[in-house]
């Protein structure tokens, strides 16, 4: 079982929010500069979350960042 307060193994970062943060309000954003990606979790529907997408930006959709299920061990 993965722990919710985990940190992700490397490379990754945690994405960090408020406790009450949803895909309703807020969404992962990321971009590729020099080879790599980079994110941020922004408010939907607000002048910056625009500004990111007109920059190039796109949005991550939550079952392309969620953890990865482990099975239970056996016995």
């Amino acid at each position: 079982m993965i722990e919710r307060d985990a940190m992700p193994p490397r490379p990754w970062h945690r994405v960090q929010g408020t406790i009450d943060a949803s895909t309703m309000w807020y969404a992962v954003m990321r971009k590729r500069e020099r080879g790599v990606f980079i994110g941020t979790l922004v408010l939907r529907h607000t002048d910056h979350h625009a500004l990111l997408l007109r920059r190039g930006w796109e949005e991550v959709a939550p079952h392309a960042i969620q953890a990865p299920r482990r099975e239970a061990p056996s016995g």
